[in-house]
């Protein structure tokens, strides 16, 4: 058995040190030097390589083994690296363009559970009444705790037509309830738009995809041919987790200024560093500019952003420059605070990972990671209270985050955010999920306040610490049923 762990150790240590001489001669090649190789370190994991190969109740894979190696490692960074493999990365493309099959719902992981951050609007996990900070227990008989947050989704996902059966937690229920949901192609309508009273447009993302543009153009030109002389526009990014850069740059791009700076980067390697302005080489380098039959009066519009606790990555990039150029008014409460750049790496045709590589940076230098974007008008769900939003988990709460720049630890937030979610809980135990844009829908209702010069029911800060920043940090927002101020400058 020695021999076999020693043959099995050292085939598992030219194999690490292959991958590990492939990793470092790529970086060498990005940063021109690089660090000795940690060989003690490989030693020992081909030692662990070759024990398990050598001992372990059962024979194990080398691919097996590898590719668990590798999605360990990179997983150990921060919440978004992950290591694809070829399903995974099918998905992700599967993702990108819009559609993907399963059940409808974007997830997180809380106490080794599957967590419900929120189901995606008309999908079958928003029929069933799947509502955000649900626990799932069970994925058909397979119990989730233990499972990783990819494979719990791996089992949710399947062929069209095909039931899965989630056994559901909701805090404040006695016993858990058990949901079958049949899986279907996914299809997320990035860009919804209409008329939500005379004189006043709703245009909602609910991802940032590959047809986002050209969407946003048709529908804003439809709206315009039919009602003339709009006088304010709500642009909803609630709910919104984000999806493509360009995307963002050229949503922020349809209502401002030709070649504003959008945002910015910061990493390690001189590539990570950079900026990306308010043009097409940006946003749509290649075909047709989906932005060239815009209507014009998108730049001067009056106009309100919604953001809440589920607004991540794109959307916070998007509100972020509109926000700091002071064309429109941030409403609602904060986003989630996901300012990070993730860069696909290849591995083979088919495998890739996805690595953290930077920060992202408002066009002020204002960092959005685990910090989000401040609402310039705070406002809460309902008119009762913070509803889902209180339930929602941010950036700052994932296990290895990537720590943001103007983070601070708070000791009171934990109990804080207990009390509200109890709060939460309560009153939602029997209300039905919102209807975004629908006649009930009270963070629109005080947009539309804002542009008519009514009182907004903003949330009245309690604590000492809020006033203070609030006194100390004024700003200037732009007036109802006027236009916003006329940006100058800004670099070309």
């Amino acid at each position: 058995m020695g021999n076999r762990a020693k043959n099995a150790g050292l085939v598992g240590l030219g194999l690490v040190a292959g991958v590990a001489l492939t990793v470092q001669m790529s970086a060498w090649a990005q940063k021109g030097e690089g660090s000795p190789l940690p060989l003690e370190e490989l030693r020992q994991l081909a030692d662990v390589y070759g024990l398990i190969k050598s001992d372990y109740v059962v024979p194990v894979e080398d691919k097996k083994l590898l590719s668990e190696a590798i999605s360990g490692m990179v997983a150990s960074l921060d919440p978004h690296s992950v290591y694809l493999d070829q399903k995974a990365y099918r998905e992700m493309r599967e993702s990108v363009q819009g559609k993907f099959v399963g059940v409808g719902i974007e997830v997180s992981s809380e106490d080794g559970y599957v967590k419900i951050v929120s189901p995606i609007e008309d999908s079958p996990a928003y029929r069933a009444g799947i509502k955000a900070g649900d626990l799932i227990t069970r994925i058909d008989n397979t119990p989730v705790k233990g499972l990783s947050i990819d494979d719990a989704v791996k089992k949710m996902r399947g062929k069209p037509g095909t039931k899965v059966t989630l056994t559901i937690a909701r805090r404040g229920d006695d016993r858990p309830w058990v949901v079958p949901v049949m899986r279907e192609e996914i299809r997320v309508q990035s860009v919804k738009a209409k008329m939500v009273e005379p004189g006043y447009a709703w245009v909602r993302i609910s991802q940032f995809q590959e047809a986002t543009l050209q969407e946003l153009a048709s529908k804003t030109a439809a709206l315009y041919k039919d009602n003339p002389g709009i006088k304010g526009l709500v642009l909803d990014l609630r709910n919104d987790p984000g999806g493509l850069l360009p995307g963002a740059i050229g949503v922020s791009t349809a209502f401002l200024p030709k070649e504003e700076l959008i945002v910015s980067t910061k990493g390690q390697l001189p590539d990570s560093n950079a900026s990306f302005y308010g043009r097409r080489e940006f946003y749509a380098p290649r075909g047709a500019d989906p932005l060239a039959k815009l209507p014009a009066e998108l730049k001067s519009v009056p106009m309100v952003v919604l953001v809440n606790g589920g607004s991540a990555s794109a959307s916070e990039i998007v509100a972020g420059a509109l926000q700091d150029y002071k064309r429109a008014i941030v409403m609602g409460s904060q986003t989630f605070g996901k300012g990070s750049v993730q860069t696909l790496r290849p591995l083979s045709a088919d495998t890739a990972i996805k690595l953290t590589t930077a920060r992202y940076y408002t066009p002020k230098g204002r960092p959005i990671q685990a910090t989000g974007i401040v609402p310039d008008l705070a406002v809460e769900e309902t008119a009762e209270g913070d509803g889902l939003n209180a339930l929602r988990v941010r950036e700052a709460d994932l296990q290895r985050h990537l720590t943001g720049e103007n983070e601070k630890p708070d000791a009171n937030r934990a109990r804080d955010e207990a009390e509200q979610r109890q709060k939460a809980l309560a009153a939602l135990k029997n209300r039905q999920p919102l209807e975004l844009g629908g006649k009930d829908d009270f963070q629109l209702a005080q947009a539309l306040n804002h542009f008519k010069g009514l009182p907004v029911k903003t949330v009245k800060p309690e604590a000492k610490e809020a006033k203070e920043a609030e006194a100390a940090e004024p700003k200037e927002l732009p007036g109802a049923e006027t236009k916003p101020p006329e940006i100058k400058g800004g670099k070309k």
